[in-house]
């Protein structure tokens, strides 16, 4: 952390003192810690233990009108380890860039343009999100991001987002994608504003396949491959429904698909039954095979493997449900309350079962305080390895400051 606010500090004094072009400088940035430990009786053990702290730091100012610049930089370890004796802005651990980008405004009167190293996507997305990780102590070191121009469009009828670019610091990308190395990715998303409730969003991406990603299907070294999807969100006031589908593509051209094709479906509901107590539900499909850049982590326990080790412990992929509660007994608090099933696509194998208990408190506006802890039931087929042991336990505790 002390590297960190140096590095920040030193960017902050190179500065001109006559430099007057500069207005509206504002410091921004996160530090999160998770404590976790886990009662782990899987054959692989995944899960950390131990204290980790990501504390990210920078600067953002307006450089002339319609001209804003941004940096931030990012630095996580675990509680104990070695300190680093270089900054390692570009391999290896120790402070790492993770936003150093421009943003212009009203550009031909109408459009955003965001050019250099950027987060991208929402962090709730099953299919692309570059960008930090929260609440989970399996995700919580570097931050990974893009190396791209982005370029907004929006009104009151649709927001229109296209990019292009490199996936920054790949082989530090802890994915489906950790032993290979696409580098060229773009894409484009649509977000229609239907009617008042009813929203409907359809994207595309695509990316180089430089590693020979495709070769077990028959294609050439260099394939493409990516993704595209659509999904509807429903949300008067009392009630939300939402419904994505997405399809993988891979070929030696754009658009081209390939036997045995991935594809996932999930499917969102929640409903507000009083002011301090929300009722959510949950179902996610998906195959083994499908290619996608997406933050969805379900729970405390399962999560971590849906993403990391789909395509290894389930040779049909996946399905999981969730129910769950959500409730505020008071103005600060909230506790959510989980329960998942997780199985196989085909239901070739008896389903495992997590249960999880959150608790969130605002401190104030900045600091949130939160703790966790869950409760797996590993199935007891014998076929499904992956899945068969004993029960896991996990807990954690965290702090989230942002600033």
């Amino acid at each position: 952390m002390k590297k960190l606010l140096g590095v920040l500090l030193a960017i902050t004094m190179s500065w001109p003192v006559s430099a007057t072009v500069l207005s509206n400088v504002e410091v921004k940035g996160e530090i999160q810690t998770i404590a976790s430990d886990v009662k782990n009786g899987l054959e692989w053990d995944i899960y950390n233990r131990g204290a980790w702290t990501r504390a990210m730091a920078g600067l953002s100012a307006d450089l002339v009108e319609d001209v804003t610049a941004n940096i931030l930089f990012q630095y996580a370890y675990q509680w104990g380890e070695k300190n680093e004796d270089n900054f390692g802005f570009s391999n290896g651990e120790g402070i790492k860039l993770a936003n150093a980008n421009v943003v212009v405004s009203n550009l031909f009167g109408a459009l955003e343009a965001t050019v250099g190293r950027q987060f991208y996507g929402d962090e709730n997305s099953a299919v692309m999100y570059f960008g930090p990780n929260h609440y989970n102590a399996e995700g919580g070191q570097y931050a990974r991001a893009l190396d791209a121009v982005k370029l907004a469009y929006n009104n009151d009828s649709f927001a229109l987002t296209v990019m292009a670019g490199k996936i920054a610091d790949m082989d530090a990308i802890d994915s489906d994608f950790d032993t290979y190395e696409p580098t060229t990715i773009f894409g484009a998303d649509v977000k229609f504003n239907v009617t008042e409730d009813l929203t409907a969003q359809v994207y595309g991406y695509s990316w180089r396949n430089t590693s020979g990603w495709l070769e077990n299907e028959g294609m050439n070294y260099d394939a493409y491959a990516g993704l595209y999807g659509a999904k509807l969100t429903f949300a008067p006031e009392a009630f939300l429904v939402s419904a994505e589908y997405a399809r993988n593509f891979g070929g030696d051209r754009l658009i081209k698909e390939h036997k045995g094709i991935g594809y996932m479906v999930k499917v969102d509901g929640t409903v507000k039954a009083t002011d301090a107590l929300n009722l959510r539900g949950m179902f996610y499909y998906e195959t083994s095979d499908f290619w996608n850049f997406g933050n969805f982590t379900p729970g405390l326990l399962i999560g971590h493997y849906l993403q990391q080790y789909v395509d290894e412990y389930s040779e049909g992929g996946v399905r999981l449900f969730n129910i769950g509660v959500d409730y505020k007994p008071a103005e600060k608090w909230t506790v959510a309350l989980d329960g998942y099933s997780f199985q196989d696509r085909f239901g070739h194998y008896s389903a495992t079962y997590e249960a999880d208990l959150t608790v969130k408190y605002d401190h104030n506006e900045y600091v949130q305080l939160f703790a966790g802890l869950g409760y797996a039931k590993y199935s007891q087929s014998e076929e499904n390895y992956w899945f068969y042991g004993k029960d896991n336990v996990k807990g954690q505790l965290g702090m989230l400051i942002k600033f």
